[in-house]
């Protein structure tokens, strides 16, 4: 018998898994299908921001991760010779989100938090040692075939949603092709664990920017430390991950003997975008849509992007608040700022990778040009939207204080109505399960949202926190609606 479901998700790392809590939050119905019984225990991604630790509190991971994590004091680039060559540092201890602008974390930690989460949600059927084998589509919904320990078995869902990675099984099936932006190196990887109870050896992350080898040095979370060798012209793998091999490798930045190897492989860094994000009921997110260099460490960070992007969409589209079309803003939206990061990502991956001697000098020659003093700047702000794909909108909004709480808590994944002071369409807005609170109201933040007003009277949140406009009520909500219907978010008459 054919087994119906709402949203069919693909692969439950931690942008699969948030994308259910956040849909089963809203009560959608949902199957999670991991061909892994276990959660991978060794770590991965490395690096959350503070937008994507705000999202990550939205479904239920940030807490855990939080006392697993440490922040970077500073992110620096260093020639052969040790000179800064460039450098960022935070712009404080929190960001406006009330979040640390960088935490340095566990993913095994997150990803067992996330899946606790999503125990609770008596709407989310979560089928570990499952696999997707194939799919069709047939009208608006999609007939998978799964493969399970009792044989195979077929699933129709409304929407398929491929979170199974660089090797996406959705994403080939869907016939989607990757648009290449030109940036394929191969990096050892190791893992390691600090020896006698040491948590942490440094807590800036270093880019050795050296052309006999690049190399990478990277504070992970507490008790753990990251390096990464980029693989010469020469080498193969079993060149280079031998225990005697990596201690060498390690020796000129720190002593082999305080680690402990707790994971080595190889991996080629690729810069891709998949050139289609939406194939009719069928979506991709993470990983399986995009792909980036580490050199900002964004790759979880623009995932978890993409599944608080979409989540919201599609429970408003299941609900009929919203109109199909309204899923096409989510590539609109999201692969321009996607873009822009993994070019970021590859322009410094290029300065970091140079192995040519004679280019190594001329990048270094031109760089320490610059006073020291103008080399280190505040950490780049990589928050979503910032690029204006909503007129009038587009910045993250802050969080703050509502009765005791984070108004995040309280408003949980509505989109949020700022008022001056109420109105017949704030009630109205209330009344059909928005959320409305007085600017007055705020604890502690109200400074940062009547900022981003600029004296209007109302201000519109996302329900993925982003800023949708500001203006008079009316029209802010009535342009809400059209966006919601067409997926245009076309600013209103009087808005700022």
């Amino acid at each position: 018998m054919r087994e119906e479901t709402e949203v069919l998700i693909v692969g439950l790392g931690p942008v699969g898994a948030a994308l259910g809590v956040y849909l089963g939050r809203m009560g959608v119905k949902v199957i999670a299908v991991e061909r892994d019984m276990d959660v991978y225990p060794m770590p991965r991604a490395a690096h959350l921001d503070h937008e994507t630790m705000r999202l990550l509190h939205l479904a239920g991971g940030a807490e855990a991760v939080s006392k697993a994590s440490q922040p970077l004091s500073a992110y620096e680039f260093r020639n052969a010779q040790g000179e800064l060559l460039m450098g960022f540092s935070p712009k404080g201890a929190l960001a406006p989100t009330g979040w640390p602008w960088t935490s340095m974390f566990h993913q095994p930690t997150l990803e067992h938090a996330l899946r606790a989460r999503l125990a609770t949600l008596s709407s989310v059927s979560v089928r570990l040692g499952q696999s997707l084998k194939g799919f069709r589509i047939e009208g608006e919904r999609v007939i998978a075939e799964v493969e399970t320990p009792d044989g195979a078995k077929e699933l129709a869902a409304r929407f398929l949603i491929g979170c199974d990675g660089g090797n996406s099984t959705v994403r080939r099936g869907a016939g989607i092709a990757f648009d290449d932006m030109g940036f394929d190196e191969p990096w050892l990887v190791i893992d390691t664990v600090l020896k006698g109870g040491v948590t942490r050896i440094s807590t800036v992350g270093l880019q050795y920017c050296d052309p006999a080898r690049p190399v990478t040095s990277m504070p992970m979370a507490p008790g753990r430390h990251r390096f990464e060798f980029m693989l010469l012209p020469h080498e193969k793998p079993e060149d280079v991950t031998s225990d005697a091999a990596i201690a060498a490798m390690i020796a000129p930045y720190h002593d082999p003997a305080q680690f402990e190897i707790e994971r080595r492989a190889v991996y080629r860094f690729h810069a891709l975008v998949a050139k289609e994000w939406r194939k009719g009921p069928v979506l991709l997110a993470g990983d399986a849509a995009h792909q980036m260099p580490p050199f900002l460490g964004q790759g979880l960070c623009s995932g978890t992007r993409d599944a608080a992007n979409l989540a919201w969409k599609i429970e408003a589209v299941l609900r009929g608040r919203a109109g199909d079309a309204l899923l096409n803003s989510y590539q609109v939206e999201r692969e321009p700022h996607l873009r822009m990061i993994t070019g970021m990502a590859v322009a410094l991956g290029k300065i970091v990778c140079t192995q040519d001697r004679a280019a190594a000098a001329a990048r270094d020659r031109d760089m320490l040009a610059a006073p020291q003093d103008k080399r280190m700047n505040e950490m780049i702000a990589l928050e979503g939207m910032k690029s204006g794909v909503l007129p009038g909108g587009g910045m993250v909004a802050p969080d703050a204080r509502f009765q005791g709480a984070r108004l995040d808590d309280a408003a949980g994944f509505a989109p949020i109505l700022l008022t001056r002071e109420e109105s017949e369409a704030s009630r109205a807005f209330a009344a059909s399960g928005g959320f409305t609170v007085a600017l007055s109201a705020l604890e502690g933040s109200a400074e940062a949202f009547a900022a981003l007003m600029a004296g209007a009277p109302a201000l519109l949140v996302r329900p993925d926190r982003y800023v949708f406009g500001a203006g008079e009520a009316a029209p802010l909500l009535a342009a809400w609606s059209a966006y919601l219907a067409s997926g245009h978010a076309a600013a209103p008459a009087a808005a700022a």
